[in-house]
């Protein structure tokens, strides 16, 4: 009887004298030490398909700076799995990315994005990536891995402020990339896009940052009244003169009892 996972139960190949021989190796194991009876090493697999995702990141322009909200909850398709997971990262003292989609995938264009701000500090040549540079980098790894086996399913929001000059850009899994004064990824663009181009679209030069904090804050509590994958803890990151800072996951108050009010959906109970 063949003892590889894949095949248990199956007739064993010929030309094997014991069933340890013709072990095959495990996707990413080492080949097992016999290889004498023909048996290769099967091609490393990874995930084809989001497992642990996070919903919406918003972004917006303000007078100051550059704003960021995104929730901390990842989910294993309908539960609610981790609860502190950052979505919000500073890459360098200008840049800021929110990141939604596959968790794993996320780690790893952190790892990438690192992995080049040790490169250019090591250069010591007293140069930064600006957010331009890492918005073009990050538009890059996501439209290189579109045609290969394994791409990124994620939606970046990529933030930043130096010199004077905002920047606020998106990065989808297919490298489409836009910028834009209000952004949303994820549940947001369909629910929270229209909000944010209300209030913020033609105001950029007037809205103070406690505006737009106040924005971002009633836009991702209507997503979490909205949203069955998105929780009512937050983060927020603001990008501005004095450079990064990214806040505590702090909790939104809700209200539900209107609820109570809502007429016309399902069975009405006298």
């Amino acid at each position: 009887m063949d003892t590889h996972p894949g095949n248990w139960g199956n007739p064993r190949p010929h030309g094997g004298s014991s069933d340890l021989d013709i072990l095959r190796p495990v996707d990413g194991l080492a080949p097992a030490p016999s290889a004498a009876h023909g048996s290769s090493a099967l091609p490393v697999s990874r995930t084809q398909q989001p497992i642990v995702t996070g919903t919406s990141v918003l972004g917006i322009k303000y007078k100051d700076g550059v704003m960021l909200a995104a929730d901390t909850l990842a989910s294993y398709g309908s539960l609610a799995q981790i609860r502190d997971m950052k979505r919000l990262v500073a890459f360098g003292d200008h840049t800021v990315i929110g990141a939604s989609g596959d968790m794993s995938d996320w780690q790893h264009i952190q790892h990438i994005l690192n992995d080049c701000i040790i490169d250019e500090y090591a250069n010591g040549d007293g140069h930064q990536l600006h957010p331009a540079h890492i918005f073009e980098y990050t538009s890059r790894v996501m439209y290189g891995r579109r045609s290969q086996v394994n791409p990124l399913w994620n939606s970046l929001v990529v933030g930043g402020f130096r010199d004077g000059k905002h920047f606020l850009g998106y990065v989808d899994l297919l490298g489409t990339t836009y910028q834009s004064s209000t952004i949303a990824t994820g549940y947001g663009s369909y629910i929270a896009q229209p909000l944010l181009r209300k209030q913020v679209e033609g105001r950029e030069d007037e809205l103070t940052e406690a505006d737009a904090a106040k924005i971002l804050d009633e836009s991702m509590r209507v997503l979490f009244y909205r949203d069955a994958r998105s929780l009512n803890k937050i983060q927020r990151a603001t990008i501005n003169p004095s450079g990064v800072s990214i806040t505590e996951p702090y909790s939104l108050q809700t209200e539900w009892s209107f609820a109570e009010g809502i007429k016309g959906y399902g069975a009405i109970y006298e």
